[in-house]
């Protein structure tokens, strides 16, 4: 799958939050309210991976595979969430994401980057060490479910690793 990356546009907000409520289960995936209010954040940016998917005789028609919410910020950066389709996964998109939000990162000054994952979700863990993330502490009871968080970083001035 070839997937372009492009900044967020107001009329994908549904299809985001349709998203994200696919990706993640109740508790974790964000409400119609939290997800607007973090890519409406001063610092935030939210980029869009789209490919253009048609069919012999109809139009080619815009597939969102996932997107991801970063908020920008000195010293660190913030990885707000990333959601990939379950059909776009193993595609590279996920990846191809936190690159571009990373160097949007760099670009604006961030050193560092932060994320919180569940304590329990092996796939995005093994996601974030093949990309450089490493553990900086646990926060007990961090989602409604009463799971624990994992806060992961990753330096932004070492060397990019290679996909």
């Amino acid at each position: 799958m070839n997937f372009e990356i492009r900044a967020y546009r107001p009329e994908d907000f549904e299809i985001l939050w349709r998203l994200d409520q696919e990706c993640f289960p109740a508790g974790i995936a964000y409400s119609r309210t939290e997800l607007l209010t973090y890519i409406g954040r001063r610092n935030a940016f939210t980029l869009v991976g789209e490919r253009v998917q048609g069919r012999l005789g109809n139009p080619a028609k815009p597939w969102v595979g996932g997107f991801i919410v970063a908020e920008a910020g000195r010293p660190a950066g913030h990885i707000i969430t990333i959601d990939v389709r379950a059909e776009a996964r193993r595609s590279g998109l996920g990846s191809r994401l936190m690159r571009a939000a990373e160097k949007r990162m760099r670009e604006l000054g961030c050193r560092s980057v932060l994320l919180e994952t569940a304590v329990d979700n092996q796939a995005a863990l093994m996601f974030y060490k093949r990309l450089g993330f490493f553990l900086v502490k646990t926060i007990p009871r961090y989602y409604t479910t009463g799971v624990d968080a994992f806060v992961l970083k990753k330096e932004l001035l070492s060397p990019v690793p290679a996909s």
